[in-house]
C-alpha cells in the first residue's frame, strides 16, 4: 500500500484472496483499507458456481466484466452478461449464478464499510473476508 497526499494506492495483486466453493474473492476497498463509506469486492465465479443466497442492509451494484450470469431476486430470474450493471435493492435476498462456460468476473460496489451480509433467516453470515 502506498500513500500519496490524501490518496491510498492499493495493488490488487497484493491484496489477500479469500475463497468460497467456486468463488475467488478480493476486497479492493473497504474498512481495512481506511474506507468508511464504500466497499468494493472483486469476485470470480467458476462455471456453475453461485453465491450463497443472502441480503445486505444496503444497496449493491454488481458490474459484470466477463461471462454470463443470472441473479435470482424476489422469485424472479434476471439474466446479465459482460459490460452490464445489476442494481440490487437493500434487504432483498438474492443469489448470483454463473450460467456460462467460462469464469464470470464481477465487481460489487456497496455504499458502506463494512458490508453486512445476512442469510435467508436474516442472521449475520460469516464470510472468509
Amino acid at each position: 500500500m502506498t500513500t500519496a497526499s490524501d490518496a491510498t494506492i492499493l495493488s490488487h495483486a497484493a491484496l489477500p484472496m479469500a475463497e468460497l466453493p467456486g468463488i475467488a474473492h478480493r476486497t479492493l476497498a473497504g474498512r481495512e483499507h481506511g474506507s468508511t463509506q464504500l466497499s468494493i469486492w472483486r469476485q470470480t465465479l467458476a462455471p456453475g458456481a453461485a453465491t450463497p443466497p443472502h441480503s445486505h442492509d444496503t444497496e449493491e451494484v454488481v458490474l459484470c466484466h466477463a461471462g454470463r450470469g443470472e441473479v435470482h431476486l424476489a422469485g424472479r430470474v434476471h439474466a446479465f452478461g459482460a459490460e452490464t450493471s445489476v442494481l440490487l435493492p437493500r434487504d432483498v435476498p438474492h443469489q448470483i449464478f454463473n450460467v456460462g462456460e467460462e469464469p464470470m468476473e464481477i465487481t460489487g460496489v456497496f455504499p458502506s464499510a463494512p458490508v453486512r451480509v445476512f442469510d435467508l433467516e436474516r442472521q449475520p453470515m460469516a464470510l472468509p473476508w
